[in-house]
């Protein structure tokens, strides 16, 4: 009987329950990159984007905006091969500097992301001595969902010194820390 049993608790899960979570990851990542999208929009000036913050151990919006970018870009790129090295970015400095480069790049990840679950090999390193760990695409997405939160929120910090920015609630925390909040508020 005991057999029965994980089949159809396997089944729910594959069937019900992950096509939720894994619908809500990439909507959470689609989120989370369209409220990146309008805090850059807001910027009063080209400065804004690249000046160094102090707070930041004078990184830029510029530079956490490009961090966020190109992990996501290995993420796809890698995907078709299923071999994803986070060390192997190209730094590309254009998404430091072009508020317009970074967006329409962050849109271009908003339609490429959402592909089908897949084994992946991570790597870490670019030498010889390179380790590597076996992970799957949506746990990936997951990890880049975090990661962009987490950059939204030392952008926050630079954000807060300029005047005339809207910044969501939600921008840079996690969604379960929203959910707790909302809970712990009723």
């Amino acid at each position: 009987m005991l057999p029965w049993f994980d089949y159809c608790v396997q089944k729910k899960y594959t069937t019900t329950f992950k096509t939720k979570i894994l619908t809500s990851v990439f909507n959470k990542s689609t989120e989370a990159l369209n409220s990146l999208i309008n805090v850059l929009h807001q910027l009063p000036e080209a400065k804004s984007y690249t000046n160094p913050c102090e707070a930041l151990s004078n990184a830029t919006i510029g530079q956490h905006t490009r961090h966020i970018i190109e992990l996501y870009q290995c993420l796809i790129t890698g995907y078709q091969a299923g071999k994803v090295n986070y060390d192997e970015r190209k730094r590309n400095t254009l998404y430091e500097i072009d508020i317009p480069a970074s967006v329409e790049v962050i849109r271009e990840i908003q339609q490429r992301l959402e592909q089908p679950d897949k084994h992946l090999n991570i790597f870490c390193g670019n030498d010889d001595n390179s380790v590597s760990i076996e992970s799957n695409y949506y746990r990936e997405v997951l990890y880049n969902l975090e990661h962009c939160i987490h950059h939204q929120a030392l952008i926050k910090v630079a954000l807060l010194s300029l005047k005339d920015i809207e910044i969501a609630d939600g921008f840079g925390v996690a969604p379960s820390t929203l959910q707790y909040r909302q809970q712990c508020a009723q």
